[in-house]
Order: structure tokens, then sequence, then C-alpha cells
């Protein structure tokens, strides 16, 4: 990096677990470089798909006390990842998680989706405005997979990093589609794993062609991998003895962990981009 001005990176994400499943080993790559991170989340997460059969009874439809335990697991996944500066959108329990597209939830009232794109926009501008990024961080704009909570997040990104002072890059993180299928491959030769394979097509990825920036994180899997243990509510991980390592989602589909993080440049100069967020910057 060549920055003049301490560099600064702001990743905005929609519920608690998206920032360690997505971009973990990035935050946790640049957090240990000296890096300014924030990670800036829109929801608590209260729709989400309880793993631990004894903690059923915190889901929407009982309790629906999700959200606050949620809170907990965020906090030691940002420890985990050494971020010192991670904020809710509006603040604590401002928006509602909606859940997937053409769920019931989408129309609580204080869903993601049906809130006020202007006042969510403005939300995040003021970060924006008081943080100074030069890089900025989020979905594409379909989500990565199509949640409406990814999109919204998107949409009001791209809104407030839009003209905005020292912003200087925006990336839509994805997954690669190559590094996906060799991890998957590497997984199916794992007799004990726990997890379903995933079928041909199953996981959510994008054409290698498409992605600009490649960033190594092999280094710093094993934060990531701590990172995600602690969203023992959602997400369940395995690792083998000879270093394979694989996790799952509610699903119970073996997803890889693979040694690099992918983005697509949206916006800035790409001389530099190929292999550092912020290279050729300064």
């Amino acid at each position: 990096m060549t920055l003049t001005a301490p560099p600064r990176l702001l990743l905005v994400h929609a519920h608690p677990d998206d920032e360690s499943l997505w971009t973990g080993g990035t935050i946790a790559r640049y957090a240990a470089s000296g890096v300014h991170v924030t990670v800036v989340t829109c929801t608590l997460g209260e729709e989400g798909e309880i793993i631990p059969a004894g903690l059923r009874e915190l889901a929407a439809d009982a309790a629906d006390q999700l959200g606050g335990y949620r809170v907990a697991e965020l906090r030691s996944a940002c420890a985990a990842l050494g971020l010192a500066d991670h904020r809710f959108l509006g603040g604590v329990g401002r928006w509602r998680d909606s859940g997937m597209a053409g769920v019931p939830s989408n129309e609580h009232p204080r869903a993601f989706v049906r809130g006020e794109k202007d006042e969510q926009i403005a939300a995040l501008s003021e970060i924006v405005k008081q943080l100074r990024p030069q890089v900025v961080v989020t979905y594409d704009a379909f989500g990565g997979y199509g949640h409406p909570d990814h999109i919204r997040a998107h949409e009001i990104t791209m809104a407030a990093a839009a003209g905005a002072p020292g912003v200087e890059r925006v990336f839509h993180t994805v997954t690669s589609r190559e590094a996906t299928e060799r991890g998957e491959a590497a997984l199916a030769e794992f007799a004990d794993l726990p997890f379903r394979l995933p079928r041909p097509g199953e996981l959510p990825v994008t054409d290698d062609a498409l992605i600009t920036t490649t960033i190594d994180v092999s280094e710093h899997q094993t934060v990531r991998l701590r990172a995600l243990r602690a969203h023992a509510t959602q997400v369940s991980v395995w690792q083998d003895g000879s270093g394979g390592a694989s996790y799952a989602l509610s699903n119970g589909i073996a997803q890889p962990v693979v040694d690099a993080e992918y983005y697509v440049l949206a916006h800035g100069p790409a001389q530099g981009a190929a292999d550092d967020l912020f290279g050729g910057l300064g």
C-alpha cells in the first residue's frame, strides 16, 4: 500500500455471521496489518435458523430472542478477527432481519426491506462521512444469493459511497467458481466429513472471468475458523487432523474453506487492485 492517509476499510453486511462467512479472512488480514477496519451490520439476524437443538426456543416463532443472542456471537467473532470497530446500522435493533425472499417476515413492520431506504442511506452516509474510508465492501446487486437484506445492503452502500469524500474504491464480495469447485473436490476425499457434499451448481458462485481481486487469506484461516465457530447458532465447523476444513449452515451442506477471498471492483481505479484492496492507492 502507498497511501499517505491512514488506510481505512469499511465493510457493510446484512446479518451477524456474514462478516465471517464472506470476508472473515480479509478482515483479519487487514486488521493485523494496521488498517482501521470497520464492519457495519444492518440487522440482528432475528430470523436465522438455529442449529443447536438446545437453543431452538430462541427462534422468531418462539421466544424471539435470537437477535440478542447473536449480538454476543458477533462480539466474539469480531474479537477473533481482531476487529475493534463494529457498528449496527442505525443502532442495535433499529432494523430487523427480513428473512428469505417471499416469507411472511418480509412484511414485519421493522423488517430491513420495509425500512425507508433514504433513512438507511443517511445512517450509513453519516458513518462514511465520519470514517472517510478509502475502500468500501458490500455485496453485488443480487446480494450474493438473492437474500432481500443483502440486496438492500448493496443498494444503500452503493448510494452512500457514491461521491463520498475519501472513498476511492468499492468492491463486491463474491465466491470463486474455480476455488469452490476445487474445494468441493478436496472435501469429497474425506470419509469422515459430517456434512452433505453439495450437488453441482448448488453453491452460489461467480465466474472467475468477472473477478478482479483475489485476497490471499491463507495465513488467517485459524482466526477465520474461530470467528465462524463463534456464530454457533448459524454455523457448524469441521476440521480434519490432516488440515482439511469445512463449514455448513443449517442446511447441512458442506462448504469448502479456501485460501483466498474474492471481489469484483465496482468503482475506482483497477491498477494495483488485483491482489490488494488498497493496491495502487495513494
